[in-house]
């Protein structure tokens, strides 16, 4: 997932061997299934009281969860809650009275009575529509479920031509990627289009809701007593993390989901996942340690995250990606009337790679959150891959959260944290290729490099070797019309940076108090009332850092994002390395194998056969696209072989391809002397 394929092969931190392929997926239709009763979709779903639990519902039933030393465990944490309270999330601090300590206990001792299962997955598979599973205090290791095959070659038959698994695959193969899988609805009875359909709106091949409307949830105190473990228990909320499966929980095509009041730990991709459901809540709940991201939500409607904590994943805490695209840019006849497809509020996200990530996070209302102490803080962007709708990102409303002290590095040798992605540590925020986004009311403090990064992303570089909807190589589809207004900042390096990319319109900042910019004097648009103003005639420093970070890195290299800033940092970063001395080889190059060539074959190969391929690859590269009389982008020899100098001295990089990176440092039309 993000950020760009180029960021993943220069960092080579993304561990794709043993990953699971995320299928080609699709926005539910916005309305409610209302062959379920109540109906399921269509908008948030309201939780159930944990009291009602024990309570005979019609059309509802109630499986407990639960280990021998349940009621001990709770016993423990009331005691603990009754002296000092107990954390929702750092920044939530609660007490707990005796009468809700004596209500607590006597909803668990009744539920301890009605326990028939002793793991959650059972459970889970045991429901239909309606039905809840409550989990009693406990960890939770699901023995069963981790003994399951992962990368199966039974359910091999299953898979798309892309090699995920299909929605079928997930249903037969629940245990392969995930530890508890909540699979809400049947296969449909046709097949899943192979190629995916170019229009995502609605999913093709849906079938009927079984575990529509499901809650599942812990009955502790908080969502500390109950703890969902995909690795190694004995790390606690730390790492290492040890894990077993990919997948903590996940929730697939589960309209109406619920979870709450439970923590999810240590999954090697997503300690929680709610993919293609229309209508979730997920509240109470905490995230830790996962190899990607805590939460990740991929073409959701109807949504909200709240009152949660998540720290130490290798991406991102939160990731709402790809969500309905139901505010500016939608689809007037799907989506008639604007609104928020998904919301973020009242959680802590510290000490991941970034507390926030969305790629093509459309449509998202963020607020009330407190994002500190990681590398990045926040980060929408357009670094595209497979299977993301939505291009461009565009529609994001970010207000009243706290960006602090976002300084965190964890490219150090040290770290605990396992990055999976370069992000430049000491910064508050970066909108990387997205449109018509409000920050506005928000706080950012004490971000050592930067408060807020606005640049550009040509569609270019998203989309020249893969076709996508919204995605046309000759244009610049982003960063248009975005706004930053009534921040307070304080104490940052830079308070706002900006690549004035060349023909960006309409972003403006305005009402932010004093403060630090680069480049010097953002335009304001009268305060914000003539963005028309606002046009990007191009930043020299500005542009030569994107392009040195993205398309440039070495190790040791010029990019800067990986060291932790001083106290001060510079405006713009206004140098940049022409790159290594060659290292000559000995074997032959075949002209007509270009698109064979990689970094094996570019150490292997002496000065003047690296010339000669580097001419043949501007001619193979500068050749007619697309549209008639449209060209593609090259470099020069300098420049290129720089560029292929600093990604082939990775010592992990010997298979990569030399025309795919090529054709991503083209894609930016500034290049190193």
């Amino acid at each position: 997932m993000p950020l760009a394929a180029v960021a993943v092969l220069l960092l080579g931190m993304v561990q794709a061997a043993q990953a699971h392929i995320e299928r080609p997926s699709y926005w539910p239709s916005p309305g409610p299934d209302c062959s379920v009763s109540p109906c399921a979709g269509g908008t948030v779903p309201t939780p159930r009281s944990l009291a009602s639990a024990v309570e005979t519902v019609p059309r509802s039933t109630t499986r407990v969860v639960c280990q021998k030393d349940s009621l001990e465990r709770l016993d423990a944490s009331i005691k603990r809650a009754l002296k000092s309270g107990y954390d929702v999330r750092p920044h939530d601090h609660r007490t707990l009275g005796a009468t809700e300590a004596r209500d607590l206990k006597r909803i668990n001792r009744a539920l301890f009575d009605r326990c028939r299962y002793s793991e959650i997955q059972p459970a889970v598979t045991d429901s239909r529509n309606n039905d809840r599973v409550v989990v009693l205090p406990g960890v939770y290791t699901e023995l069963t479920a981790r003994q399951k095959p992962t990368h199966d070659p039974a359910c091999d038959k299953y898979k798309l031509s892309t090699g995920a698994y299909s929605y079928l695959g997930e249903y037969n193969c629940q245990n392969d990627a995930n530890l508890i899988a909540v699979l809400g609805r049947t296969p449909g009875g046709g097949k899943d289009p192979d190629p995916p359909l170019v229009d995502r709106h609605g999913i093709p091949n849906r079938g009927s809701c079984v575990r529509c409307n499901l809650q599942l949830e812990g009955s502790g105190v908080s969502a500390d007593d109950v703890v969902v473990d995909a690795g190694d228990p004995s790390s606690g909320n730390g790492g290492p993390r040890n894990s077993a499966k990919d997948v903590g929980i996940r929730a697939d095509r589960a309209d109406g989901f619920v979870l709450r009041n439970l923590t999810v730990r240590h999954a090697d991709e997503h300690d929680i996942y709610v993919l293609e459901s229309n209508g979730y809540l997920l509240d109470r709940f905490k995230a830790f340690y996962a190899g990607e991201y805590g939460v990740l939500t991929f073409v959701e409607d109807h949504g909200v995250i709240q009152n949660c904590e998540a720290a130490g994943n290798g991406d991102s805490g939160l990731y709402p990606g790809s969500g309905a695209k139901t505010a500016a840019g939608r689809d007037e006849s799907v989506y008639p009337a604007a609104r928020y497809s998904q919301q973020i509020r009242y959680c802590d996200s510290h000490h991941n790679t970034s507390g926030y990530s969305g790629t093509d996070g459309s449509a998202t209302w963020v607020h009330h959150n407190n994002f500190y102490g990681n590398a990045l803080g926040f980060t929408t962007d357009v670094f595209t891959a497979a299977g993301h709708p939505g291009f461009p990102q565009q529609g994001d409303l970010v207000e009243n959260n706290d960006f602090s002290s976002n300084n965190f590095n964890p490219y150090l040798a040290d770290s605990d944290v396992v990055p999976t992605v370069p992000v430049p540590v000491g910064s508050g925020m970066w909108i990387a290729g997205g449109d018509d986004n409000v920050v506005r009311n928000n706080t950012f403090r004490d971000n050592l490099r930067r408060g807020a990064m606005l640049f550009a992303v040509p569609d270019a570089f998203v989309c020249a070797d893969q076709p996508m909807t919204g995605c046309d190589p000759l244009k610049l589809s982003t960063s248009h019309r975005n706004r930053f207004y009534g921040n307070k900042m304080t104490g940052n390096g830079v308070d706002f940076w900006w690549d004035a990319f060349p023909g960006n319109s309409g972003n403006c900042w305005y009402s932010n108090g004093t403060v630090t910019s680069s480049p010097n004097n953002l335009p304001d648009c009268l305060n914000g009332k003539a963005p028309f103003l606002s046009f990007g005639f191009g930043n020299l420093g500005n542009e030569l850092e994107l392009l040195t970070c993205m398309a440039n890195l070495k190790p040791g290299g010029p990019c800067p994002w990986f060291t932790t800033p001083k106290a001060t940092a510079p405006a713009a970063f206004r140098t940049a390395s022409a790159g290594d001395p060659d290292h000559p080889g000995t074997s032959e190059l075949d002209d007509a194998m270009l698109a064979a060539m990689t970094c094996h074959s570019w150490q292997e190969m002496t000065t003047g056969q690296r010339d000669h391929m580097l001419v043949k690859m501007a001619v193979f590269m500068g050749g007619q696209i697309d549209h008639p009389g449209a060209r593609g982008t090259t470099l020069s020899n300098q420049n290129a072989t720089s560029v292929l100098n600093n990604a082939c001295g990775l010592s992990f990089a010997g298979p990569f391809k030399l025309y795919k990176l090529y054709a991503r440092a083209a894609a930016f039309p500034l290049h190193l002397p």
